[in-house]
């Protein structure tokens, strides 16, 4: 018999239980001479972090929305979302998913689970928040393994500089080594030509195969400005596993939409250690840099970036693909209705 893979599996129980509820612009990039490779720990802080502006409001609003509803939804059975504020990322990651339910939630003994960051460019360190947080990346890795994950691989297709180099200066390759993970290289010949039968504007692409046959996808982007579609989120992320990625910009809160209905991660983990709210994708200035020290994680990538577009200001609706996702129900974004855990 055919084992149904971890994705599927989440997908046919949140339809059961009714837990859980529905489902980079590429600028021109100038290589520039990439320095030495960040530092192995995140303590002591490195210059570069010391240097970073600590958090202040971010316009036009003070505050995000109101975090919980005054009493959990009975219908729910875990939250819809879970926020975990202060302290080191790998903390932040665990508190995160333990009031989800914890890893075993969504990973299996034996599972083979792909985690995709965001690792965009190659000549930025961590500390400009144009790439996931490396402690991060690590902590969800080595919590896969704890689970018993078969195994667990770190991948993106980044768009400036190499690969090899972009996983090195991210600092997302040494972590993921630590930790008992894989690098992998996205490969050109394993995109494959793939039907999006929810699709209503993007209908067929070229997706990374291995992506589409992990039994888990865990996507984890940082929470960063983007020149055209406001702001990368969990479902902006999901454009590193597509070959051709200019075409997403017609029409590219639809597209995103679409994409994500095809590929359904079973969990998105937002980093918000760091966010860069200017000047995105790429970044390069510290100035345009906010240090919150947050991790937002649910298996609801619409209610995820429904929720990180407060961080910024902004509302769900002010993202065009959130309100995508949420007409073609992939998700939730009417945040003030959701049982929302604050760790």
């Amino acid at each position: 018999m055919k084992r149904i893979n971890r994705r599927d599996f989440l997908r046919y129980c949140g339809i059961g239980l009714g837990a859980l509820v529905g489902g980079p612009l590429i600028s021109a990039c100038r290589p520039e001479t990439s320095p030495t490779a960040p530092s192995p720990s995140p303590v002591p802080p490195t210059p570069a972090e010391a240097a970073i502006p600590s958090p202040s409001p971010l316009s036009p609003t003070d505050t995000p929305i109101p975090l919980s509803p005054t009493a959990a939804p009975t219908a729910a059975a875990f939250p819809h979302l879970a926020v975990a504020r202060g302290g080191e990322p790998e903390d932040l990651v665990r508190r995160a998913l333990d009031a989800l339910g914890g890893i075993g939630r969504f990973v299996r003994s034996g599972d083979d689970v792909i985690i995709k960051p965001n690792i965009c460019v190659a000549y930025h360190t961590y500390e400009y928040a144009a790439t996931t947080n490396p402690w991060v990346v690590g902590a969800l890795v080595r919590m896969c393994l704890e689970a018993g994950a078969r195994r667990v691989r770190v991948m993106d297709y980044p768009f400036g500089g190499s690969p090899e180099e972009a996983y090195v200066r991210s600092g997302i390759r040494e972590q993921v080594l630590a930790a008992g993970g894989e690098m992998e290289i996205m490969a050109r010949l394993r995109f494959v030509d793939t039907d999006i039968p929810e699709g209503l504007d993007l209908r067929r692409c070229e997706i990374y195969r291995d992506i589409l046959d992990a039994d888990v996808v865990i996507n984890v982007p940082i929470a960063k400005h983007h020149s055209l579609a406001r702001l990368t989120l969990g479902m902006k992320n999901l454009m590193g596993t597509i070959q051709n990625r200019p075409m997403m910009h017609q029409n590219l809160g639809q597209r995103l939409a679409d994409l994500t209905s095809r590929i359904r991660p079973a969990l998105t983990v937002i980093d918000a250690v760091r966010i860069l709210t200017a000047h995105g994708p790429t970044g390069g200035d510290l100035a345009d840099v906010r240090k919150l020290n947050t991790v937002i994680a649910s298996p609801d990538i619409v209610a995820a970036d429904a929720y990180a577009a407060t961080l910024f200001g902004l509302q769900p609706e002010d993202l065009s693909y959130v309100r995508a996702g949420t007409a073609m129900g992939l998700g939730r974004s009417d945040l003030g209705n959701l049982w929302i855990a604050e760790v």
